[in-house]
């Protein structure tokens, strides 16, 4: 076996890495659903008063921040950690 494999293979920060990769890929199918929800009502808030609900678009908007830096971590595009390994992102006035 090649050193350089088998130092891959037993490197705990691959392995670690994997374990945060399934909780952020677990996370990010949570986040889908509940911005499901967030479409939904939106639209209802549209429909019924003819205006969004600025709270719930900037929940919205964070939620898709958190979503994107989800998939930035699992697709090896950065190596920090989304929520709740830090802050929250903030609203579309940040």
């Amino acid at each position: 076996m090649d050193q350089q494999l088998k130092s891959n293979l037993l490197s705990s920060a691959h392995w670690i890495r994997l374990l945060f990769m399934l909780l952020f890929a677990l996370l990010v199918q949570v986040a889908a659903a509940v911005m499901w929800v967030v479409v939904v009502v939106q639209f209802l808030f549209n429909l019924v008063g003819g205006t969004s609900n600025i709270p719930l678009r900037e929940f919205g908007h964070s939620l898709s921040v958190f979503i994107f830096q989800c998939w930035q971590f699992l697709n090896y595009n950065s190596d920090d950690k989304p929520f709740p390994f830090q802050d929250w992102p903030g609203d579309s006035s940040d």
